[in-house]
């Protein structure tokens, strides 16, 4: 269901017509806060070449890092679905989480007590300054609807995800699920 107000735990679909935008074309992200002070959210479809070994030697997991957006795309982010071993973890909603002790994750990955399933990992975050994110779903940049995978969402495949959600909306979103993602290679 696609609504116009967003929410903590929303989604957030990249309409088809951003085209051109290197980091939202084709874009699914989780709203991780919003409020009166601004939005902040992580891409969950966008994989960097990166795995969590290459940016953090210590931790040999080959888990896919991700990029959350172009603020702080130096800075290592995390969501994940065990806060029951993350210590200091933020509650998003429905079951996801939001950082917590990096040191504890380390050692987890390490004891093979976190899957690539419960966690993914994001350099830079997408961030809106205050009405900044109304007045983009205004001028109809975005799609917002309920996140329906839960903590699940963690695990979703990213590289139909986008597709996926232009189905489920139906009508002229399906024939965009089928364009290209370069519109010049039609």
């Amino acid at each position: 269901m696609i609504t116009m107000k967003p929410k903590r735990g929303d989604l957030l679909i990249a309409e088809p017509t951003i085209i051109g935008d290197s980091s939202f074309n084709r874009s699914i992200i989780l709203l991780a806060d919003h409020n009166e002070e601004g939005s902040i959210g992580f891409i969950l479809n966008k994989p960097l070449e990166y795995t969590i070994n290459d940016l953090v030697p210590e931790i040999e997991a080959p888990f896919k890092v991700y990029n959350g957006g172009p603020v702080e795309q130096d800075n290592l982010y995390f969501i994940h679905k065990v806060p029951e071993l993350i210590p200091n973890s933020v509650e998003i909603s429905l079951g996801v989480f939001w950082g917590g002790d990096f040191n504890n994750v380390a050692d987890l990955i390490a004891k093979k007590e976190i899957k690539e399933t419960d966690i993914r990992f994001f350099l830079g975050y997408s961030g809106w300054e205050v009405n900044q994110l109304e007045n983009e779903l205004k001028t109809n940049s975005w799609l917002v609807t309920e996140n329906i995978y839960k903590k699940d969402i963690i695990a979703k495949d990213y590289e139909s995800f986008w597709k996926e959600k232009m189905l489920e909306f139906g009508g002229e979103y399906s024939i965009w699920s089928n364009a290209p993602e370069n519109p010049n290679y039609n």
